[in-house]
């Protein structure tokens, strides 16, 4: 029990710290964050949405859609943690990559950091 109150703790500890990371505008900065969901983004993500999930348009033609503006297909959580585990719409899925903490980790930076603009 003590270990949980701990671990709560400091998870929460590293969240505010993130939350006041960046670039002083208020804008989460993924290449700034030393923060193990951003490595997690920078590795799997920014190949095909951009550095700083912008979005972009890949080699083949492909548009690639910004994760921080305009409409949004998946905006629950469960809906960006299906997108993310089984893929579709042209993204590969991540499921035999990612472990489910790893997953919820990328949602919760999709869903509370890069949308937050």
């Amino acid at each position: 029990m003590i270990r949980v109150k701990l671990f709560l703790i400091a998870l929460a500890a590293v969240l505010g710290i993130l939350a006041c990371g960046g670039s002083g505008s208020g804008r989460y900065v993924i290449s700034e964050s030393k923060g193990y969901e951003a490595s997690l983004f920078r590795q799997n993500c920014a190949i095909c949405h951009g550095s700083e999930g912008e979005g972009k348009t890949l080699d083949d033609g492909t548009f690639v859609p910004s994760l921080r503006t305009g409409d949004f297909k998946m905006v629950t959580e469960a809906q960006i943690y299906r997108q993310i585990a089984e893929g579709g719409n042209g993204m590969q899925p991540f499921r035999s990559q990612l472990t489910d903490r790893e997953i919820r980790l990328l949602v919760d930076l999709v869903r509370n950091e890069l949308r937050r603009e």
